[in-house]
């Protein structure tokens, strides 16, 4: 399993298009996508989501589908077994926790052998605390448990200015910022990146670009 923490990027523009492309190419010349559009309560919003990233990755060479939070855990597994990259998009990381709980979604995702791509709000619910910082949404940070799947945090949308909460969150946990159209790939045991990454951790803040990092 690898994993894509995207920092962020317009869809609508195809901001992070090369990073799609490089985590497709490493499964297949056609992959099967499968898309959890669990973060948004909007219905015509989720389905704005839905029409957006299957035009976008059907560009890209891959089938794309959907597991939507009201099926049944069995069916939802059966579609992640199915499939080749599992893609959690951005949106509002608590909408998306709260339709995963009770699905043993962090233990079904652990299991999986192909590539997972969180984007933006997709990448904080992988690890093991949500941590959702303050932004135009929410008007103040909230840390909540995560799937788990990763044992450390993410900071999406990076900016500098909240480098003095990011070193105060990060006393008693691992959180690595990724700006947008940026990412940070993991493969259970090294890192790569795209871009600069900053990790924060016992209140300092370290910086790794390039290809491959041990932080």
């Amino acid at each position: 399993m690898r994993i894509y923490f995207l920092g962020g990027g317009d869809v609508k523009k195809r901001k992070c298009k090369g990073i799609y492309e490089r985590a497709f190419r490493e499964v297949c010349k056609r992959p099967k996508v499968l898309m959890l559009p669990w973060t948004t309560t909007s219905e015509e919003k989720r389905e704005r989501y839905k029409k957006i990233i299957k035009e976008y990755f059907e560009d890209l060479g891959a089938e794309v589908k959907f597991a939507e939070a009201s099926e049944p855990i069995e069916e939802i597994r059966r579609k992640v077994s199915a499939s080749d990259v599992i893609y959690l998009p951005g949106g509002e990381p608590d909408v998306f926790m709260n339709y995963a709980r009770g699905k043993r979604l962090g233990k079904l995702l652990k299991r999986f052998q192909g590539v997972i791509i969180g984007n933006s709000a997709g990448a904080l619910v992988l690890c093991k605390e949500c941590l959702i910082t303050r932004d135009e949404e929410y008007s103040e940070t909230m840390v909540i448990p995560g799937l788990g799947v990763v044992d450390f945090c993410v900071e999406v949308h990076y900016d500098p200015s909240k480098d003095e909460e990011l070193k105060e969150l990060s006393r008693d946990r691992k959180i690595y910022a990724i700006p947008e159209r940026c990412a940070l790939i993991f493969d259970g045991q090294e890192f790569e990146t795209i871009g600069t990454i900053y990790l924060f951790y016992k209140g300092k803040k370290h910086t790794s670009s390039g290809q491959r990092n041990d932080f």
